[in-house]
């Protein structure tokens, strides 16, 4: 472009991209400061005394932008679940490809030891998890949604074994990987509460193990 002396000025744009790039990003991080925020707000105070004032308070973000990201505490709470729980299904979908009952029986322990470790670990968000399922439909709701996810994902493992002759194929592979789940879950909730003590994680993950290999593999 010339100027009115033909002297040629530079007029710079703005990269429409770059923009919306760096919206996303500060969106992102807002998200991310709010849940973090959350989850030490609900670990201090139990999902029931929590409410979403001290959560913005916490993240130091203002009350409607809160609810740009979320509909309210439930959702929150719904969110740090799928989060949370999203690190044990990692555990789930580990490759599982045996070749033999001893190499199934190794994978499966192990898993079942990475799974209650996890429960360890995340014990004071998975304790605010337990309280919430018990009052919020929401919240029930989404771990029972988990809880099938994880159900289905056990059963494509049984039935690769099932075809490779390997598991017993009498046996419903659902209905056995209902049975596994729920006894993984069991042990979830007593490492949450405290109730495992007198036996190590090591032993707890050997024993159902045991166990479940002996009614499922040939």
């Amino acid at each position: 472009m010339l100027g009115s002396k033909g002297v040629s000025l530079r007029r710079d744009t703005v990269d429409p991209k770059k923009t919306i790039d760096r919206r996303h990003m500060r969106s992102v991080a807002t998200r991310k400061k709010i849940l973090q925020a959350a989850r030490e707000v609900f670990i201090r105070e139990g999902f029931h005394h929590t409410t979403v004032t001290q959560i913005i308070k916490k993240a130091g973000v203002g009350y409607g932008t809160a609810y740009v990201y979320f509909k309210g505490k439930d959702d929150i709470l719904i969110t740090l679940m799928e989060d949370v729980m999203g690190q044990f299904y990692q555990i789930a979908e580990l490759p599982f490809f045996p070749t033999s009952k001893e190499e199934a029986q190794r994978m499966i322990q192990s898993q079942a030891y990475s799974f209650l470790k996890m429960a360890e670990a995340e014990r004071d968000m998975l304790q605010v998890f337990e309280q919430a399922i018990g009052v919020s439909q929401a919240a029930s709701s989404k771990w029972s949604e988990i809880r099938e996810r994880f159900i289905q994902r056990i059963s494509q493992d049984i039935s690769y074994s099932q075809r490779k002759g390997l598991a017993r194929t009498e046996l419903n592979p659902e209905l056995v990987a209902r049975g596994w789940f729920f006894t993984n879950e069991m042990y979830l909730w007593d490492i949450v509460r405290g109730h495992h003590r007198k036996c190590s994680i090591e032993e707890i993950a050997w024993t159902i193990t045991a166990v479940y290999m002996e009614g499922l593999y040939r």
